[in-house]
């Protein structure tokens, strides 16, 4: 069975809410935009629609799937409590980016959980997600939408090129807007404490709050084996590229010369390689000559814009595959905002293979 792709259209809005909500209120799946990545979405409430989103992904069964609301007044019925930091930090960033973990109610089935008595939810911001959800009444189990491990969807075309066959539909409503997934927090303690870096950063979060902590497992600087994430999906390898990904750091000026060495090792081995380079440095990375055909050098974004390289982070990595390259040498980050964020990802992505020069 091949899956239906259905491009968004306003003059049809009628005919995709049903179709996408028919398959939904028959426990099945479809692909939907939101502003971070497409998700893969399911009735949250149902154990059975669950399980064929953990079966469709080959995800782990104790990975949680993070619920999608439209409405604030859809979170009473599926947490025991609400925090006075979780209203503030809803009033502020909600609809967007931000996941928060409560107690759920009983009304979330395990399975949806990954066997947790704690619940993730969030209310995303795109239109045709809240519609779909705001118009059938159901609350979406909506973890990305690509093979566990892969890099995330930020394209309908990549939904596709991972999912094909194993889900009903995909809504098609164009490239997402951020690029990364949610910044999770668990409101559940006296301090909240982020479990995964996103687009909204501790600061932001401390402005309405006050002291946010950080779950040191994530911290990309942290090489303690010892300590391990508080969210159980950070500890699954994420992300990854077919290609063997190193990432290194230090100095631009150094960390060019060392990606422009490891490059010419392994085109000189007979090796296609591939470089991520960022605006301000692409021209360094240029390969002459007759091993220039197995270079491939791209742009992830510009460092004076930290959401370019959010945005085109997967992106870059699943072109990497489509040039089938052996080997991704990568600049890192961390300077900005998002830096966090962005390296959490490139690391997880990498396998943590990282070169300081």
């Amino acid at each position: 069975m091949e899956t239906i792709v259905y491009k968004i259209s306003e003059t049809e809005e009628q005919i995709w809410l049903k179709a996408a909500g028919d398959i939904l209120a028959a426990g099945g799946l479809v692909g939907i935009p939101t502003e971070t990545v497409y998700g893969l979405a399911a009735n949250a409430l149902d154990a059975e629609a669950a399980a064929k989103i953990y079966a469709a992904k080959g995800r782990p069964s104790d990975n949680p799937l993070i619920v999608h609301i439209s409405d604030i007044s859809m979170l009473e019925g599926l947490v025991s409590e609400i925090p006075d930091t979780a209203r503030k930090l809803a009033e502020k960033f909600w609809p967007g980016p931000l996941t928060m973990i409560f107690p759920k109610s009983d009304a979330v089935p395990y399975g949806t959980t990954g066997g947790l008595d704690t619940v993730a939810v969030r209310m995303p911001s795109h239109p045709v997600a809240r519609k779909l959800i705001g118009t059938t009444g159901i609350v979406l189990a909506a973890p990305s939408a690509n093979t566990s491990g892969r890099p995330s969807p930020t394209r309908a075309e990549h939904v596709y090129e991972d999912l094909n066959g194993k889900i009903d539909m995909i809504l098609d409503d164009g490239p997402v807007g951020i690029g990364i997934e949610s910044t999770i927090v668990d409101v559940s303690g006296d301090v909240p404490m982020i479990l995964r870096p996103g687009y909204i950063t501790r600061e932001m979060m401390a402005e309405v709050v006050g002291e946010v902590c950080v779950d040191p497992a994530i911290l990309s600087e942290n090489k303690d084996k010892n300590f391990r994430p508080k969210a159980p999906g950070m500890k699954y390898k994420h992300y990854a590229p077919k290609g063997d990904l190193t990432l290194v750091s230090g100095t631009s000026e150094k960390v060019v010369e060392k990606i422009r060495e490891l490059a010419s090792e392994k085109l000189a081995a007979g090796f296609r390689v591939g470089i991520i380079a960022t605006e301000e440095t692409k021209a360094l990375y240029a390969v002459t000559g007759p091993q220039a055909a197995s270079a491939v050098v791209m742009s992830i974004g510009t460092r004076k814009d930290e959401d370019t390289i959010t945005h085109n982070l997967y992106d870059i990595l699943r072109r990497m595959d489509g040039e089938n390259v052996s080997y991704i040498y990568s600049e890192s980050f961390g300077e900005g905002s998002r830096g966090q964020a962005i390296m959490n990802r490139l690391l997880k992505a990498a396998g943590h293979q990282q070169i300081y020069v």
